[in-house]
């Protein structure tokens, strides 16, 4: 969720020093995650593993392929979107897996500073935008459309909020250009920080159940739709340009076509890991799939690939072409 789903992370050059200097980090959801493997015929692979479930998801099926088919070293970098681009440049990140548009990186590491490049499409389709629980719609039928969404301010106030209605986000690494559209837009809200996707995910469930008013950032793909299926406001739509000043911004977010990105060193490389990234794709289900298994069902990373990748052998023959294994 993102402007090139451009994440803020303030202290991002601080923390590259500060998270990068180890090997991993706390998964999401978790105090401490890490992947291991080992074998010279791969040799180390620096994976950076964004702070939502389905870039864990992605990174689980790759991860588990690279150390188990290809022998390599796998190293879980769990840093921010971007923090993640800056490992580019000092060989401490190799790829993203994926990526929320990011004009303005691509231009910097890849245009500029020529230390990334571009590895394709992983096949899902992003959606950002502000939802709100089923049961409001079926109550307050209007509420989809921005235009009314100050007729019902007062529903949103919480202590937070004060005399405004409260608009949920969630991490505050996630790119949002949520504040910005409540200023153009002249609603009578205030963004309040949920603190993480688990936070946003509870405060969804615990509205639907308990039938209380919520209007919160939130994105696709997303496992938590198959449980409730939450209901998109509708921002002024979305055209080209229309988001190019993030403070002038009065549009909706637009969609995206998530993409992978490397360092270039990684891409020259000849590492069977990186052809196993350039073929990686798969569907926002799929993601779904291996998401719902970490975060409801509780899986290791590695059990969950493993559990998908069982089920879907013809994937296994797809991402591992060219690598000379099987």
């Amino acid at each position: 969720m993102r402007f090139s789903r451009v994440r803020l992370f303030a202290a991002a050059t601080t923390a590259l020093a500060l998270v990068l200097t180890g090997c991993g980090g706390a998964k999401v959801g978790e105090s401490s995650s890490g992947s291991g493997g080992s074998s010279a015929s791969c040799g180390v692979f620096n994976l950076a593993i964004n702070p939502w479930v389905g870039y864990e998801a992605d990174a689980a099926v790759v991860s588990y392929l690279a150390k188990t088919k290809l022998g390599c070293t796998v190293k879980a970098q769990n840093i921010t979107e971007q923090v993640s681009w800056q490992g580019f440049a000092s060989g401490q990140v190799d790829a993203i897996l994926e990526n929320w548009g990011h004009a303005d990186l691509k231009k910097q590491y890849i245009d500029t500073q020529k230390v990334a490049q571009q590895a394709g499409s992983d096949g899902l389709q992003g959606v950002i935008g502000w939802f709100v629980p089923p049961w409001m719609v079926q109550q307050y039928p209007d509420i989809t459309d921005w235009h009314n969404l100050n007729k019902y301010a007062d529903l949103f106030k919480t202590s937070e909020s004060g005399s405004q209605g409260q608009l949920l986000d969630g991490d505050p690494s996630y790119v949002t250009n949520d504040a910005a559209l409540v200023k153009n837009l002249n609603l009578n809200f205030k963004v309040v920080q949920g603190g993480s996707e688990t936070a946003l995910i509870q405060s969804f469930r615990s509205a639907q159940q308990n039938k209380t008013p919520l209007l919160a950032y939130f994105y696709s793909p997303q496992w938590f739709f198959n449980e409730i299926n939450l209901v998109k406001v509708n921002l002024p739509a979305y055209t080209d340009g229309c988001d190019t000043d993030t403070q002038k911004v009065a549009c909706d977010y637009p969609p995206y076509n998530l993409d992978k990105i490397v360092s270039a060193k990684f891409a020259s490389s000849n590492s069977p890991a990186y052809t196993l990234v350039k073929n990686f794709s798969w569907t926002n289900e799929q993601q779904n799939d291996v998401a719902r298994s970490i975060a409801v069902d509780k899986l290791s990373d590695d059990d969950a690939a493993k559990k998908f990748l069982d089920a879907h052998p013809d994937l296994v023959t797809k991402w591992l072409a060219g690598t000379g294994k099987s």
